[in-house]
């Protein structure tokens, strides 16, 4: 069974199955933690705000205005907000039988292999971001909103910017551990 790649050494770098240390920035690596923990605090907050709603529906019989358009806009935030983080410390999901028996067996094979599949997530989710831009400035640009007027607006523009910003994210991400997969692939084993 290959490693899992979900030890975070805490300078920013997580180790292989061959023991070389991707060179994955500290500053970076404080950026997706940093994301992901506001992520993480956002889901706190959801939860109170919708525990605070359903006790005021049903105890007070007065809602709290917008939780469903906040919780509407935070759910797809918080996902892009938490990828770069998420794929940095090697949680992202994948189908790595193959791949995971071919880095133990032949690791670089294996490494090389994984680096066209880093360059092929960065490719796609570059895609996406790409697609996300034109979106966040027309949503900015006319001032979309969810919600009512006169109850509750939510501005789409701030969901729609953490789309961008985290899939830009991942798309570093993406190019960091392709480029360490084929320096260890290509035997630059060099270490910081």
């Amino acid at each position: 069974m290959a490693e899992r790649f979900d030890i975070d050494t805490g300078e920013g770098r997580r180790p292989s199955p061959d023991g070389y240390d991707e060179p994955l920035p500290l500053s970076f690596h404080r950026l997706t933690g940093a994301m992901n923990a506001v992520g993480t605090g956002w889901i706190f907050v959801i939860m109170i705000l919708m525990t605070a709603d359903v006790l005021g529906r049903n105890l007070f019989n007065t809602p709290i205005r917008g939780v469903i358009e906040i919780v509407t806009l935070s759910i797809v935030s918080i996902v892009f907000i938490q990828l770069a983080d998420t794929l940095r410390t090697g949680k992202f999901t994948r189908a790595d039988a193959v791949l995971g028996a071919l880095l133990l067996r032949k690791p670089a094979i294996g490494r090389l292999v994984q680096g066209v599949f880093h360059l092929a997530g960065a490719a796609l989710v570059a895609a996406m971001c790409a697609a996300s831009w034109p979106l966040l400035v027309e949503s900015w640009q006319n001032g979309e909103y969810l919600g009512a007027i006169g109850d509750f607006q939510a501005p789409v523009w701030v969901m729609r910017a953490v789309i961008v910003f985290g899939s830009a994210c991942t798309t570093v991400t993406f190019l960091f551990l392709a480029f360490a997969d084929f320096r260890v692939a290509l035997g630059a084993k060099g270490r910081r």
